[in-house]
């Protein structure tokens, strides 16, 4: 029992100060690795994808901010699910208001089997392009961008060695609901890894239209489940990089119930084992993170129970110093990452003693439910997204087996959950 606790105490303390320091590079990065865009005349004429299957909570803001960018030459491409999705008619509501002119709306017209929706969409859209079309955008529904997204985002792509540009996102610590406080807490760890890790968010991604016909990386669309974790592998196939820009860092004010978010955790570790380059490291990440905090509080119970105080108390110390050293480094990504919401007009909610107590009791809720939801992942053959059943053997071996257009009965009660 010492030796164990010693060595818990000392695993603990070391993956804690790992922690810390990969924080600080991405800390580092987002504060000093920002530059200046281009000019207008050297923006390249660009498209931005939107691709849509229900009706996210923020749809009409987030048509809003893409129609109104400071860019000089872009046309917006939405392709909905079918013309009785609900977000059919927010998207025409949101055009007309506006008067805008810089953007085509259609459905999807030919539903692939052996690949997901969105890369359905993204294929039929890509396909329709004309030569004048240099960069290609592509934007999630759940993210409302600032006026300069587009121009900061297309910026890096005049450098020959960078062939993809990525931002990340970044949720809300003052949520409703205990889901959207997990989602917060695991995503604080999320953005840090994929920093490191060069993966880029679908959300906000940026590619040379060239670039993106000739890597390949179309057909793989073509029979896969996801479209963004498998870019970073091939683009370094072909010696290109992708540019994490640090200004890119978008608010996300939705909210999520618990229940949603365990089954949105277990699609994403999902995709993560089939696309994921570094699947194993992001394994590795998810072990230290749970198994050593839990058992930690196991062999404490344990050691209470066989009244050993000394063992009892190195313990708690141990995982007190670990807890409250996670919060600390949450709360200074927070304060961190606060000035870049600033900057893009964005407001950001003031962190209150019970907001701060409650991101500290959900730090271990966030290591069990992401810890169920990897193990659930690794027995899952079938997705389910809004709808649409897939039907998963492996990474190229996809199979759309369920699918209905999708309707406004299926949108949830509270308009600010996303699903």
């Amino acid at each position: 029992m010492e030796q164990l606790t010693i060595f818990l105490s000392k695993s603990l303390l070391s993956w804690l100060a790992i922690q810390v320091c990969l924080a600080l590079v991405f800390l580092f990065y987002l504060h000093l690795g920002r530059k200046s865009s281009l000019a207008d005349e050297q923006l390249p004429k660009t498209a931005v994808i939107l691709c849509l299957r229900g009706a996210d909570p923020f749809l009409s803001q987030c048509l809003r901010s893409l129609l109104t960018q400071n860019y000089p030459q872009y046309n917006l491409k939405l392709v909905v699910d079918s013309q009785t999705d609900p977000a059919w008619q927010i998207a025409h509501d949101t055009i007309n208001q506006l008067g805008a002119t810089h953007v085509e709306i259609n459905y999807l017209r030919v539903i692939r089997h052996n690949c997901s929706l969105k890369c359905s969409a993204l294929l039929q859209v890509i396909a329709e392009l004309d030569d004048s079309y240099k960069v290609v955008a592509f934007v999630d529904a759940d993210t409302v961008v600032h006026p300069n997204w587009l121009r900061e985002l297309v910026s890096p792509l005049a450098n020959p060695k960078i062939g993809a540009t990525t931002g990340n996102r970044w949720y809300v610590p003052t949520g409703r609901y205990w889901g959207s406080l997990v989602r917060y807490a695991g995503n604080v760890s999320t953005v840090v890894q994929t920093f490191l890790f060069g993966i880029p968010w679908g959300g906000s991604l940026a590619i040379k239209t060239e670039v993106l016909r000739h890597i390949g990386i179309l057909d793989m669309w073509g029979k896969a489940l996801n479209e963004d974790l498998m870019m970073h592998k091939v683009l370094k196939k072909h010696g290109m990089q992708i540019k994490f820009v640090p200004s890119l860092m978008m608010l996300n004010r939705e909210e999520c119930d618990l229940f949603g978010l365990i089954d949105h955790l277990k699609r994403l570790f999902l995709y993560s084992r089939l696309y994921h380059p570094q699947w194993l490291a992001v394994v590795g990440d998810l072990v230290s993170s749970i198994l050593f905090p839990t058992t930690t509080i196991v062999l404490l119970l344990v050691s209470l129970w066989d009244e050993q105080w000394q063992t009892a108390t190195l313990l708690f110390r141990t995982y007190s110093i670990y807890t409250l050293g996670l919060l600390l480094l949450m709360l200074t990504l927070e304060l961190g990452v606060r000035p870049v919401i600033l900057a893009q007009g964005q407001s950001v909610t003031k962190l209150s003693l019970g907001a701060v107590l409650k991101m500290l009791i959900v730090i271990p809720l966030t290591q069990w439910v992401y810890g169920l939801a990897m193990l659930a992942s690794l027995l899952r053959s079938t997705v389910k997204w809004r709808g649409a059943i897939y039907r998963v053997k492996g990474p190229w071996n996809i199979r759309l087996v369920e699918y209905q257009a999708y309707d406004f009965l299926d949108q949830p009660v509270d308009s600010k959950i996303s699903l």
